[in-house]
């Protein structure tokens, strides 16, 4: 029975296809330990690390290992590499951290991203129109002005004009949750900007709805200034999911 058995099994086993299970590189066994370093405290922010030499005697392996490891760490945001100086813990900066895995394959998810902004900006400019500043309205036209006379940067300036209504609204909380989308929304923007930029009809009224929402902030119109920024993030997503498809097709 044993003897069947066994025949049985290595029978089975000879029509497996299976990958080889590879070991983990050294690199990235390097930089788990210095992440659990970092992040456990051994290494406070602003610290300068061991030099390359002292690591690789630490973790008893080669240059390569250590600068592989370093490398990666340094696209984390957790390590700052001056070159003629050595190698930094960063400051923590959480926005960092989130867009490093919030970034949307391709920029394509575009309904993912305009349901954050909408539940977001919905609230932050409602709080903006209560409390708005003088600064904060400064701030606002400002943006509207460079998107208006900035060619190259109105990307930037929308980005901007959004970012005023989010400190606007006085609630620290939500600013920073602007803030950790700050990269993917503003990469959005300036992709949008370039897709509309030869659209003179399309720019013309992508300001006048920044000019309404501005106006309903100055004017302290709570539900208004809401719905004019429900609006113009509708707007702009149906004119970011038509380029999409086009794009699609084209390239299809």
């Amino acid at each position: 029975m044993k003897e069947l058995i066994r025949y049985v099994m290595s029978e089975r086993v000879s029509v497996l296809e299976v990958e080889k299970i590879s070991p983990k590189k050294v690199s990235e066994l390097v930089e788990e330990q210095m992440e659990t370093f970092i992040h456990s405290g051994k290494f406070q922010p602003g610290e300068k690390l061991p030099s390359v030499r002292e690591l690789c005697d630490l973790f008893d392996v080669g240059r390569s290992a250590v600068r592989d490891a370093m490398t990666s760490l340094k696209g984390k945001g957790l390590v700052e590499i001056r070159h003629g100086e050595g190698m930094y813990i960063c400051q923590f900066d959480p926005t960092k951290l989130l867009n490093h895995y919030l970034l949307l394959p391709d920029g394509k998810d575009t309904n993912a991203l305009f349901q954050v902004r909408e539940m977001l900006e919905a609230g932050m400019v409602k709080l903006a129109a209560q409390c708005r500043s003088v600064e904060g309205l400064e701030a606002m036209k400002l943006a509207i002005e460079e998107m208006k006379t900035k060619e190259e940067d109105q990307g930037i300036a929308d980005y901007n004009f959004h970012r005023a209504i989010a400190s606007a609204s006085g609630n620290h909380i939500l600013f920073q949750l602007m803030e950790f989308i700050s990269a993917i929304t503003k990469k959005s923007m300036i992709d949008f900007h370039r897709t509309i930029s030869s659209d003179a009809r399309l720019l013309a009224e992508i300001i006048g709805q920044h000019e309404r929402i501005y106006e309903k902030v100055a004017a302290k119109e709570v539900e208004q200034s809401c719905d004019e920024m429900m609006a113009h993030l509708e707007y702009v997503r149906n004119l970011m999911r038509e380029n999409n498809k086009e794009n699609s097709l084209s390239s299809g």
